[in-house]
This record gives structure tokens, sequence and C-alpha cells, in this order.
């Protein structure tokens, strides 16, 4: 029989089988101060309302203030930014030092260069396990041409330009 930690590792190697776009969520608290990480598990809900989530580890450094924002956004990284995604991925630093952001209406820290970016407003929130579950409601977008970073069997990777298979 295996044990849950091995189980653990069996369960995120064949979860890295499925790719997925990089994405940085972003916030602020009550103060001011941001907050920022890098997740993959995002994902549309609805177009009508329009909704997406994405999910956060209870143990997280910064899952208090994810959680008792009123307000986030999701920037899907570009291709060029796997430093950006590994910057915001480690904990116990400022993840915003020299990074040059713009503030929404929200007081939400914007992060510039990415494929993507939705702005959003927490709908509900989701027990899941090890994790929370937030659902958000889309109040803003905005997509560019850029190619997105994607994250397959453990490392980064690019779309090809035919789009048919990852490089």
């Amino acid at each position: 029989m295996k044990s849950q930690e091995s189980n653990i590792v069996a369960l995120r190697e064949t979860l890295g089988i499925f790719p997925t776009g990089v994405t940085i969520v972003t916030s602020a608290d009550s103060e001011g101060n941001y907050v920022g990480m890098t997740v993959s598990s995002f994902n549309s809900v609805s177009l009508t309302p329009p909704l997406i989530l994405w999910s956060i580890d209870k143990s997280s450094a910064s899952y208090s203030t994810f959680i008792n924002s009123e307000y986030f956004a999701i920037h899907v990284l570009s291709d060029g930014q796997q430093a950006l995604s590994q910057k915001f991925s480690i904990g116990g630093e400022d993840k915003f030092d020299d990074v040059r952001t713009a503030l929404n209406a929200n007081g939400v820290p914007i992060l510039p260069g990415c494929a993507a970016c939705f702005q959003c407003r927490v709908e509900s929130c989701y027990e899941g396990g090890d994790h929370t579950i937030v659902v958000g409601r889309v109040l803003e977008m905005e997509k560019t041409t850029k190619a997105p970073l994607v994250f397959y069997r453990g490392d980064y990777h690019r779309v090809s330009k035919s789009n048919k298979e990852v490089a």
C-alpha cells in the first residue's frame, strides 16, 4: 500500500501531464499592501454571468489577505514572463520589488506585459480539501496577441506558432 506522501507525488506527476497556462493572482489588503502569487489552478466557470475560478492553498502566507479581499486580478503570463512566474512562486520576499505595476480602480496591482488580464470581484469561496476555491466575477478584461506561457510536466513551455503543438 502506498504512503500518503507517495500518493501526493504520484497525483502531482499525473496532473502534470495536463498542460496549463501560468497565471499570477494579485490583490491588496485593507492597508494597501500588495499580495501576489503564481497560480496554475485557473479556469472559466460561466460566460453569463462572467465567472472564473482559482484556488489557494490554506497554508499560503497570503491566504488571509486573498480570502478577505473583495477584488483581485488574474494575469495570464506571456511566454516571455517565466522569471516573473518564478519570482511570484517564492514565498517570504517582496514579490513586487522591481516590478512595475499600475493600480486599477479597486486598488489591485496590475502587472504589465501579460497575454491577458481579468479584473474580478470575489463572488464566492468554497472549501476544497487543503485549498479554498475562489470564484470571481469578471468586471474588466484585456487581451493581447502575445502567446501564453505554458506549464507542462514540471517545466515551462511555449505554444508553437502553429498552435498545434507545445514546443
